[in-house]
């Protein structure tokens, strides 16, 4: 039966709020920003683009200020009442979901979450162990798997939807291991998002324009959402213009599910292009300069805060670096329109693979990190700055590894592990004073730039402090005799004080 349908139903987290519904996120204005781990948050963030693109792709970036964070909720909520009858989770349209794959094996609900210890993995909290879900959970699940799939043997891939398609086959003509999801890749793609300070702001901020649109690498351009004409199979007529559109990867369709009670039935869905074909989401950031194409994947050991030089190269003259159209399409599109403040959210999912199933272990794990910048002065010196202080912090860091490194071997130990742990938490304490760096940048004047360095000079200190002891005679020692040297980095700091 027809039934909780997305719209009314409240289902979608909202930080400082609980549960929403669809209709609730277009109608309050005040919102900040979607709860839920970093993959929930990508994958809702997908699909409100896609709907707020299907209610209204501007034609150009006039029409797009005009429209303004108003305007589009206004066209999102008729959008909405239009299709009312496609976003319910269950029935003869089920959303963003293959009753044809009714005869495909079955799977529990916590097999297909990358959090969920299944199998012979030891459950080392709450968090990791299987409940039964309910339809706010099953439909966010949905949302989820469609775009991040994990690849591996859970996908039952002897059921193929289109005829003589061998995409879902090996090369002994048996049923293949699936392929990770669209949106997850590899390793974990970083996807990166402008944020507002509310979310419809944050989905304006993010609507890309027709003209835009036109000069990316999508064949068919914006496409036709999937809920508005979902495929058939695998490789029929509406899955090969969802694999060359930016429908397609936004709500890429990787997956075909069906939900029953307590499991559903699961499949890999379409096969998209990959970056390696130049094909991404607009929300990953890839480098195709060179002669292979690169991608920034996630990075447990550097959070995600530590890319933002990379992501924001393009601000450079001359930048030929990593390019996220988000970002590039929309940031100086965004201080052209006068907003206060801007922010930059990055974050993804880190995941092992072995054989073709992927997993999460050892290190693995969510990450995200946001911030935010001053629209007024955004530009290329600002960005000049910011670079070459994210430089020198790099450098400092080398100090605090190589300065460990050598207090150990001094005294004829190993040190690697203690090495990399004083650095790790020496990025950890900067991180607190990162957003302050940013805005310091802002300014011509050295003064707020070199007080930070001071802090970050301490921060290395502390971390070399808490690997390096200083107990005993010959500890003491080693710690002297390798006591990283920061003078160089301190030196404007220095020259300041003699001034004052």
């Amino acid at each position: 039966m027809n039934n909780f349908n997305l719209i009314e139903n409240c289902w979608i987290p909202i930080a400082d709020v609980g549960l929403v519904s669809l209709k609730q996120i277009f109608t309050e204005p005040n919102y900040r920003a979607l709860g839920g781990n970093p993959i929930q948050k990508i994958a809702m963030t997908k699909l409100l683009l896609a709907i707020s693109q299907a209610a209204c792709t501007p034609e150009d970036n006039a029409e797009w200020k005009e429209l303004g964070a108003d305007g589009l909720a206004q066209k999102c909520l008729a959008y909405l009442e239009k299709w009312h009858d496609r976003f319910y989770l269950y029935g003869e349209k089920p959303f963003l979901q293959m009753p044809e794959i009714a005869n495909a094996a079955k799977q529990n609900f916590g097999a297909v979450l990358p959090e969920i210890a299944t199998g012979n993995t030891t459950v080392l909290n709450s968090i990791q162990m299987e409940n039964s879900l309910n339809d706010a959970e099953k439909a966010m699940l949905i949302v989820q798997l469609v775009n991040f799939g994990l690849g591996g043997k859970k996908t039952d891939n002897s059921i193929v939807l289109s005829a003589g398609y061998q995409g879902k086959s090996n090369d002994k003509g048996k049923p293949s291991t699936g392929k990770a999801g669209t949106s997850l890749g590899f390793m974990g793609f970083l996807h990166n998002f402008l944020i507002g300070e509310t979310l419809l702001q944050t989905l304006w901020l993010n609507l890309l324009t027709q003209e835009q649109i036109d000069d990316l690498p999508y064949s068919q351009k914006l496409g036709v959402a999937p809920w508005e004409e979902m495929p058939e199979g695998e490789n029929c007529d509406i899955a090969k213009r969802l694999q060359n559109s930016l429908m397609g990867r936004l709500i890429s369709m990787s997956r075909f599910c069906l939900l029953n009670q307590n499991d559903l039935h699961y499949s890999e869905g379409i096969a998209h292009f990959g970056y390696k074909e130049n094909m991404i989401d607009p929300s990953v950031a890839a480098n195709f300069s060179g002669k292979d194409a690169k991608v920034l994947w996630v990075d447990t050991e550097r959070r995600p805060w530590r890319f933002l030089t990379a992501l924001l190269s393009f601000m450079e003259n001359g930048g030929n670096g990593f390019d996220c159209y988000y970002l590039k399409l929309g940031l100086l599109r965004a201080r052209k329109a006068r907003l206060a403040k801007i922010g930059v959210w990055s974050g993804g999912l880190r995941v092992s693979s072995n054989a073709g199933e992927q997993y999460i272990s050892g290190s693995d794990d969510f990450v995200d990190s946001v911030v935010f910048m001053d629209s007024n002065q955004l530009g290329e010196m600002w960005y000049s700055r910011l670079k070459h202080e994210m430089t020198e912090l790099e450098q400092v860091s080398k100090f605090v590894y190589g300065s460990t490194m050598g207090y150990f071997k001094s005294q004829k130990s190993e040190g690697k592990n203690e090495a990399a742990q004083a650095t790790h938490l020496f990025w950890q304490l900067c991180e607190r004073r990162f957003q302050d760096l940013v805005y310091a940048c802002e300014a011509e004047s050295n003064e707020s730039r070199n007080t930070l360095r001071k802090q970050f000079a301490n921060f290395a200190m502390t971390s070399y402090n808490r690997y390096c002891h200083q107990d005993t005679a010959k500890q003491l020692n080693a710690w002297a005799a390798n006591l990283p040297n920061f003078g160089k980095y301190l030196k404007d700091t220095k020259q300041q004080e003699v001034e004052a």
